[in-house]
């Protein structure tokens, strides 16, 4: 039997990077998925029709996670549509990159707006279904969030946030058997890191342990491991996977 056959999962941004990732290994785990993305049709309905190659039932959904009546109606849509969620990924994310002393309000309001609150909007709106079937929720932190970066103010204060948050839920929570946890990814090969100057990658890769990148499928595997019953008395954790390079 496959770890996660018999579950529905909800992946936010999950038409790409590390989210694109996540999905496949949910259905190559026999989970139906509902999945979202911002603005790439084609390509997140390419994606829901590979899904079903594994013989499970998958959707793409276009909705703006940091939007909290958006939100609400992708729930509606996705619980009409699969029936149940029992795993939720909260992985939508952005960064807007800058030292402090130059970053401007609307570059910190972006960041927490949709890196923080957008994991309150669908926590939020799933819970009482969550109340009565159970499930996990994964929450996509970063270990910037735990060590902090210079020029990444924003997005580690956001990152953070998303601990503090999982903590509370997984407290709350766990009377309902509803479990709730983060993963920190340090640095992952996307398309995202793939643009950046490759002095500054060498400059990470010096710093760790491992002497090498992760890759995307990696994250989601913990991802796989946290959505099913192999993890079924853990809630509340953070999960670094970073190569040791937060240790």
């Amino acid at each position: 039997m496959k770890l996660l056959e018999g579950k529905v999962a909800l992946v936010t941004g999950g038409s790409r990077g590390i989210g694109a990732a996540i999905v496949r290994r949910f259905a190559e785990q026999g989970a139906d998925v509902a999945f979202t993305y911002r603005s790439s049709a084609e390509q997140a309905n390419a994606l829901a029709d590979e899904l079903e190659q594994h013989g499970v039932k998958a959707k793409a959904f276009q909705s703006d996670a940091s939007s909290f009546s958006a939100a609400e109606e992708l729930v509606k849509s996705v619980l009409a549509e699969f029936g149940k969620v029992d795993i939720l990924v909260n992985n939508a994310g952005i960064t807007r990159d800058t030292l402090l002393l130059r970053m401007t309000e609307e570059q910190w309001d972006d960041v927490m707006l949709n890196n923080l609150k957008s994991i309150f909007n669908l926590t939020k709106h799933l819970m009482r279904t969550m109340m009565r079937t159970g499930g996990s929720i994964i929450n996509m932190s970063s270990i910037v969030g735990m060590t902090g970066n210079a020029g990444q103010a924003n997005y580690a204060a956001s990152k953070a946030g998303i601990i503090g948050f999982t903590k509370s839920v997984a407290k709350e929570m766990g009377t309902r058997n509803i479990r709730c946890n983060a993963i920190a990814p340090g640095f992952i090969e996307t398309d995202m890191t793939d643009a950046l100057d490759e002095k500054v990658q060498e400059a990470y890769l010096s710093n760790i342990p491992m002497k090498r990148f992760g890759k995307a499928e990696e994250v989601a595997d913990v991802c796989v491991f946290l959505g099913s019953d192999l993890s079924a008395y853990l809630s509340g954790q953070v999960i670094s996977v970073c190569g040791a390079l937060n240790t």
